[in-house]
């Protein structure tokens, strides 16, 4: 029997919990700027996601690690001027959290005080665990982050599927576990067999969003520039493009400039 869908006027952490307790799947996309937010807010995003992925498809670095926790301020600031509805939850950068709890606390409350954000992204499980402690203990709502983390690139060497050892797929059940029970309100999935991200989302009450995770877990993110075709040169399996702006936006470029080498724009009604 299907639950009736709840109108959320605001997206709280506690909404995320109850649309999983409900069947109503969670939907998550990145944004990186006022304008783009505003129109993703608009369309009806639960949560969207400043992610450090900002320095992969804004500045154009090859890894997330190279993005500075102020321009990580920056970007939500300007996201969340412009959301009415959506939860806005911003990645700690690399660097930002893993010396110490401290360090990682310090790093919270700045993004929480001056960008207006609603919670912090860590990548990590056990290992910094008095990290996530700290920084719930101060008030600040985490969503984790297991399977593929990208600040881990050079660890792993590749961003290939995560946890299909069972050794290593039993370590993210874990930590997915102590994740729940230390606090975190959700956890990101990315980049692991369905099967495993399936039965981790129902081992847990929190909410379990995937990105290359398969369709069993209770929400789905994806970065916008993926899911709307700008980038052309990214193809994962797990990317189903929406549109392809990039082809769409040459286009319109191009004509632009045509008409202006043939002067036909600006024509006597685009002129005072």
């Amino acid at each position: 029997m299907s639950v009736a869908k709840k109108d959320y006027k605001r997206i709280t952490t506690k909404s995320l919990i109850e649309m999983k307790s409900n069947g109503e799947k969670i939907s998550m996309l990145t944004a990186y700027d006022y304008t783009m937010a505003k129109i993703v807010d608009t369309a009806g995003v639960d949560v969207i996601l400043v992610g450090d992925s900002a320095s992969n498809v804004m500045a154009g670095h090859e890894t997330t690690l190279p993005i500075t926790l102020d321009q990580m301020i920056y970007h939500a600031s300007s996201v969340v001027r412009a959301v009415d509805r959506a939860l806005v939850v911003v990645d700690l950068p690399f660097g930002s959290y893993q010396s110490d709890p401290k360090e990682a606390l310090r790093s919270s409350i700045r993004i929480m005080k001056e960008s207006g954000g609603h919670a912090v992204k860590l990548e990590g499980g056990k290992e910094i665990k008095e990290s996530i402690k700290k920084i719930l203990n101060a008030g600040i709502p985490v969503m984790g982050h297991l399977g593929l983390t990208p600040q881990s690139i050079y660890k792993f060497g590749t961003y290939s599927v995560r946890a299909k050892e069972d050794q290593e797929a039993e370590k993210l059940i874990e930590d997915a576990k102590l994740l729940e029970k230390i606090g975190c309100f959700a956890i990101v999935l990315e980049k692991i067999p369905a099967d495993l991200a399936k039965k981790v989302a129902e081992s847990i009450s929190i909410p379990v969003i995937g990105i290359g995770a398969g369709g069993g877990v209770d929400g789905q993110v994806l970065v916008i520039h993926d899911m709307l075709g700008m980038n052309n040169e990214f193809s994962p399996r797990f990317l189903r493009r929406y549109l392809n702006l990039y082809q769409e936006m040459t286009g319109a470029i191009g004509q632009y400039v045509a008409d202006i080498k043939s002067s036909d724009f600006p024509n006597s009604n685009e002129q005072y």
